[in-house]
């Protein structure tokens, strides 16, 4: 599988466009979840993508620490729907780890998961540390990986 990780200012046009279209094509249209979609982090944030020919099959956001949170985070885990049950989200959560824990030098992270995915994520070793809450109408729950050397 081909991935990217790319800052804001290293996307082109084409490709920011090819990705914001897919998050607003499953986050608001798929899951009829009016809500806004552009939040003013994207500019701040890594952009972690797999592409063939322009089309986006999976993507994520990670959040250097103190953008949203204290902890580095990721978030918009989007796999488009014809490439789902195929490994491609649990590919795409191991590379933003492994990004994050080498290039980021971090090993704490927190996501906000729909209540639904806590044993996807629970895979990875977040645990949860919320109640479930309804966001945008959906049910999540803040999860994290703490630091496992404290």
């Amino acid at each position: 599988m081909n991935w990217q990780i790319k800052v804001f200012d290293e996307l082109t046009k084409i490709k920011l466009y090819n990705i914001i279209k897919e998050r607003i094509n499953i986050f608001v249209v798929e899951q009829n979840c009016p809500y806004p979609e552009l939040d003013n982090l994207d500019q701040q944030c890594y952009h972690l993508f797999s592409e063939t020919n322009g089309e986006i099959k999976a993507y994520c956001r990670i959040l250097p620490k103190r953008l949203k949170y204290d902890e580095v985070s990721i978030g918009r885990v989007i796999v488009k729907e014809p490439y789902r049950r195929k490994g491609l989200a649990t590919e795409l959560l191991s590379k933003a780890i492994e990004f994050i824990n080498n290039e980021l030098v971090e090993t704490e992270i927190k996501i906000q998961a729909q209540d639904h995915l806590q044993g996807f994520y629970g895979s990875f070793g977040f645990q949860p540390t919320s109640n479930v809450y309804l966001e945008d109408g959906i049910p999540h729950v803040d999860m994290e990986i703490i630091d496992k050397q404290n």
